[in-house]
């Protein structure tokens, strides 16, 4: 079992995962979450994260295609003895806080654990939508994992924790806004219903999440920006709805140097993800908001 479960960041294909495209996930290691019995100064922290644990339970023993997967008599124990999930990563921000629990609790209480990472990301996408409606399952395989990869239809393919090129820094900001998934994947979904949203994102989109996912692999640092313009653009006209106004502005696509910003997670708030080449120009970009560099 982990010592604890990091964050993750989706770098390309948050939404295009619901048709089943590639996606790239690296971990967030500035934030985690592990096991802890209650202690006194952290009492009203573990007691929230306790009861939402016990909640989470029940919705295992009640679903029928998971109830016999884990060992619920031992998480009912440990959880009436004051077991919680100690986390820092922040709720609503696309980090994946809901995808560590998912995750730690697996790990802990799974009665037969799997090394195939689709059917691990079919069985999380099951037991995170007690929390969001719906899930890929794609954000507890990360915080599961814990290392880079990209996946694909076909499967899944670890990368090497330093696979990202030197001249493509990737930042984060803070929009000071929390995200609610549930109706932007909704919105999403019922977008999708309209053929012509359905060719035109499929066509017009898709492809140029695959590009930058390639293009970053393979360290084409010219080719990777290009590509993030076109991303850039395509996210606006397709998912006008998940970028907050307060961070509009970053997404233009008319910089005199490389730089290009995009949601992260279902967007709507929380953080805002984006590259560049020049670390000096891009923070003086970004003066006005709270920066971590990755």
């Amino acid at each position: 079992m982990r010592d604890r479960y990091y964050s993750k960041v989706i770098l390309f294909g948050e939404y295009s995962m619901i048709f089943d495209a590639t996606a790239l996930m690296i971990p967030l290691k500035r934030f985690s979450a592990q096991w802890q019995f209650p202690q006194t100064r952290n009492r009203a922290a573990s007691l929230t994260s306790n009861q939402s644990l016990k909640l989470f339970c029940k919705y295992l023993s009640e679903t029928e295609t998971l109830s016999n997967l884990f060992d619920l008599q031992a998480f009912k124990k440990d959880l009436d003895e004051g077991l919680f999930l100690a986390s820092n990563v922040p709720s609503g921000y696309g980090l994946g806080s809901s995808g560590t629990l998912v995750a730690a609790v697996y790990d802990r209480y799974a009665l037969n654990k799997t090394d195939d990472y689709l059917q691990l990301k079919s069985l999380f996408g099951l037991m995170e939508s007690h929390f969001h409606g719906s899930s890929s399952g794609i954000d507890p395989l990360q915080c599961y994992l814990g290392q880079p990869f990209r996946i694909t239809p076909d499967g899944v393919q670890l990368l090497s924790d330093d696979f990202l090129k030197k001249d493509i820094h990737i930042w984060l900001i803070d929009t000071k806004i929390k995200s609610n998934t549930k109706p932007l994947v909704n919105h999403f979904k019922a977008q999708r219903e309209n053929p012509d949203f359905l060719n035109r994102f499929q066509t017009n989109y898709i492809p140029f999440v695959k590009s930058c996912i390639e293009m970053m692999i393979s360290g084409d640092k010219n080719l990777f920006f290009n590509s993030l313009k076109q991303l850039t653009k395509g996210q606006l006209e397709f998912l006008r709805p998940m970028i907050t106004d307060n961070t509009l502005d970053l997404f233009t696509t008319d910089f005199d140097f490389h730089f290009g910003a995009k949601i992260s997670g279902s967007g709507g708030g929380g953080y805002v993800l984006g590259f560049t080449d020049d670390v000096q120009k891009a923070s003086n970009l970004l003066q006005d908001f709270e920066v971590i560099w990755l």
